[in-house]
């Protein structure tokens, strides 16, 4: 399979969003209604920038190719506020985050195609239970074997974008004790979770033509690896973060994103081959971060060293900056330390309940957390 080169670090974002019932808060599967709405007017009535996802109470809006920020975000925006117009006719509205925190799974419909028909009916269970929901984000890179030398690096930073992004600390109407339950839902899947370490573009190659020739995969839309090449946008894609209820929130992982990519790519062409932490490692803070989210330590070396998440994150911003300047995207990356300090999603949602909220509180919190969000994107655009 060819990589379908990058000129530079281009920008794409995806975003999973619940539907719920405007009333109990419930998931509702009311997505054919709503994409035949947004779509109405459009070739084969699809809307471009709004989908279909595996469950019918769940639509994903994507950006165009963006060259900033700013730009995926206000495009963006511009979707949500389609998709929430459209919801409300339906009697929904829209709310980010990694799990829906009380609706069973299994009261749930999935959407017709074959392709999901087919999912289910291979994989059984795991996939019968996915009602999660994640952010991805898409850099562009300029080569097959510098987006696997930069997937391989980008694993040390895994952790800290899942923390980062942990919006999923309920489900089944429980508490899991986790920041981000989504992670561990997905992980029972097959081909997710940290992706192997592969040498060079052919290696991976050979991992793609194993896997189709045993009839384990079809094409490469089944790795769904946390991190992983996209030959076809000719993009490295991150999937490892829980849906978020703000723009700013996604906006602030995006920039991380980006500016990663590009000091990956700066340090490729000097001739630099970027640190890649030993497997043991990432999969030990991998973990914390599900578990723990910004009040994690990762470890940092062999030796069992440990730094508290915050202060990586600290550190991350400053040696970031300048790249994140040239890129235009200094300021959403500088808001990766108000997330760390005053605490993403689960944090939010944890001090509903222990106010004196209940998990249809949560709901409408997050629900008026994404609707106050995108009023202010489109009234600032």
């Amino acid at each position: 399979m060819d990589f379908v080169a990058s000129a530079g670090p281009s920008l794409g974002v995806e975003v999973e969003l619940a539907l719920v019932d405007a009333e109990s808060g419930e998931l509702t599967c009311v997505a054919p209604e709503l994409l035949a709405r947004v779509g109405a007017g459009y070739p084969e009535t699809e809307h471009p920038k709004i989908k279909k996802e595996l469950y019918q109470c769940t639509v994903e809006v994507i950006t165009g190719v963006c060259a900033t920020v700013a730009e995926a975000r206000a495009d963006l925006a511009e979707s949500m506020r389609e998709v929430e117009q459209a919801a409300a006719e339906s009697g929904a509205a829209v709310i980010g985050a990694g799990l829906h925190p009380f609706t069973p799974w299994h009261q749930l419909s999935l959407s017709e195609g074959e392709r999901y028909q087919r999912l289910v009916d291979t994989i059984g269970w795991p996939a019968r239970r996915l009602t999660t929901h994640g952010v991805h984000v898409h850099v562009g890179v300029r080569s097959g074997d510098k987006a696997i030398a930069t997937v391989n690096s980008l694993t040390e930073y895994l952790p800290v974008f899942l923390a980062l992004s942990a919006a999923s600390p309920y489900w089944n109407g429980r508490d899991t004790g986790l920041a981000s339950t989504r992670t561990k839902i997905f992980e029972s899947m097959p081909t997710t979770g940290l992706p192997p370490h592969l040498r060079d573009w052919a290696e991976f190659n050979v991992f793609l033509d194993t896997l189709i020739e045993a009839g384990a995969i079809e094409t490469v839309r089944e790795v769904w690896w946390d991190i992983r090449p996209h030959p076809g946008y000719g993009t490295v894609e991150l999937r490892m973060c829980d849906s978020m209820p703000t723009l700013w929130e996604i906006s602030a992982l995006a920039a991380l994103a980006q500016s990663l990519v590009t000091e990956f790519d700066r340090m490729i062409d000097a001739g630099v081959t970027p640190d890649v932490p030993r497997e043991w490692v990432r999969r030990e803070n991998k973990w914390r971060a599900a578990r723990w989210g910004v009040e994690a330590d990762l470890v940092i070396d062999e030796s069992g060293h440990t730094q508290p998440l915050r202060e990586i994150v600290d550190g991350l911003v400053d040696r970031l900056l300048p790249i994140a300047q040239d890129l235009d995207c200094a300021a959403e990356l500088v808001d990766l330390r108000r997330i760390a300090a005053e605490g993403p999603s689960y944090v939010r949602q944890r001090r509903v309940v222990a106010e004196g909220g209940d998990l249809q509180g949560v709901v409408r919190a997050l629900r008026a957390e994404l609707a106050d969000s995108i009023a202010a994107e489109v009234s600032a655009t």
